[in-house]
């Protein structure tokens, strides 16, 4: 058997007055999603239990099938799997934004989306002028412990190397904020707290102060963009300990994203990874270069999962008529050649769902139910003609908590 997952980002959202009170997925022209539900079957899924935040961390976790309770250390280790970084024991990963901060307002979680050439000379420059030895924010010995690591434009990370004499200061207990959940409000009251607090806080004021002058900012500020104003630290934790899916299901994946977090997340499920040019991880990512990366993927693997960051991205950015447009496009370029796959072939399912909401509203992650929609080899079809929040509400199709969906769906027939 084959299966198709393909995961629009933050695509679930509440209506809207702008969409004429219709949700995004109403609102956009979706002929294949709905041609799937046609097919097959919708239901909604919870991916994001009420004890952790509303974050993709723990809603890609949940949606892959893995108990977050049992499995989750943090978002930053992860992310750091994606890089092939080994974290000991002792170890402790952060996730590490490159924001823009104004009068403590958030006016911008990415930096305007800042390029990863400039943000990586930015990290170096932290790692030389605040963790080279001699900053007084950070002891010598601390210091030597800790470095910046770039990733992929504002996503980048902070590592702290321990051993027995010397743990992470930071635990489970340390309370950070996502800097996407306080996109235009106050940053004053979100600040880190508890174990290690005092050491991020330490390491994100400096920042400041050595960023503010640097040429790339000036550069920046010259040409109308928003600057990177400082570091912004959050999502600690250790090194997870997840069982692969051969391990579960004996069956081998593949992921195709432009995002660390789902390409930790292959990782660590022992799936392989396909880059894929011009993949973005925002709205001008190349749609129709994923699809055809995952049509080519059918034959040599038993999972395909395709990852699109763009919903997510302009509901973070509060516009609907960029999320109608990023779906749009997801629903030509994307589902339309796999949906094709699947219906000239009898050993193939396909599902499509969100993480999480992500409402363009407060241009947040939020708790709550995503639809989902599976059809193929299998997959009996019920009386849904469109794929969208209420027909999936509506269909009494539920699975909660949602890690339990993916054993349904790779094991079960309905």
């Amino acid at each position: 058997m084959k299966y198709v997952i393909i995961i629009p980002d933050g695509c679930a959202d509440e209506p809207l007055e702008s969409l004429s009170g219709k949700t995004p997925l109403q609102a956009a022209k979706l002929p294949n999603m709905d041609a799937v539900a046609t097919a097959g079957c919708v239901g909604v899924t919870d991916n994001t239990p009420i004890d952790f935040p509303a974050g993709s961390e723990v809603a890609n976790m949940c949606l892959l099938g893995y108990d977050p309770n049992e499995f989750f250390t943090g978002r930053a280790p992860i992310e750091a799997a994606a890089t092939g970084i080994q974290l000991g024991p002792h170890d402790c990963a952060i996730r590490c934004n490159l924001v823009t901060v104004e009068d403590q307002i958030m006016v911008d979680f990415t930096a305007s989306h800042i390029g990863t050439e400039d943000a990586t000379t930015l990290l170096e420059e932290l790692n030389t002028k605040l963790l080279g030895g001699d900053h007084p924010s950070v002891s010598p010995e601390l210091a030597s412990r800790l470095k910046f690591v770039p990733g992929v434009s504002y996503r980048n990370l902070l590592i702290y190397r321990g051993d027995a004499d010397h743990p992470s200061p930071f635990t489970p207990s340390t309370r950070t904020s996502a800097p996407h959940d306080l996109t235009d409000l106050s940053v004053a009251d979100d600040f880190p707290r508890g174990p290690g607090s005092d050491i991020l806080v330490a390491l994100m004021s400096a920042s400041a102060d050595i960023l503010a002058d640097h040429p790339i900012n000036q550069s920046r500020k010259s040409a109308g963009k928003k600057i990177a104003t400082n570091v912004w630290l959050w999502g600690s934790g250790g090194a997870p300990g997840l069982p692969t899916f051969n391990e579960r299901y004996g069956l081998q994946g593949v992921m195709i994203t432009a995002v660390d977090l789902l390409r930790g997340l292959a990782s660590l499920a022992g799936w392989d990874r396909i880059e894929v040019e011009g993949a973005t991880g925002y709205l001008d990512t190349n749609y129709a270069g994923k699809g055809k990366a995952a049509v080519e993927a059918i034959e040599k693997y038993d999972i395909v999962c395709v990852h699109i960051e763009a919903p997510d991205e302009a509901s973070h950015e509060g516009r609907a008529d960029a999320k109608v447009e990023a779906l749009q496009q997801i629903d030509e370029h994307i589902v339309a050649p796999l949906w094709e796959v699947v219906q000239n072939r009898t050993d193939t399912r396909i599902l499509i769902l969100p993480d999480h909401p992500t409402f363009c509203r407060t241009k947040k992650h939020t708790h709550g139910p995503v639809p989902l929609v599976m059809a193929g080899s299998g997959v009996s079809a019920d009386d849904a003609a469109a794929y969208d929040e209420t027909t999936a509400a509506e269909s009494g199709l539920i699975f909660d908590p949602g890690w339990t969906m993916m054993d349904q769906y790779l094991k079960k027939s309905n």
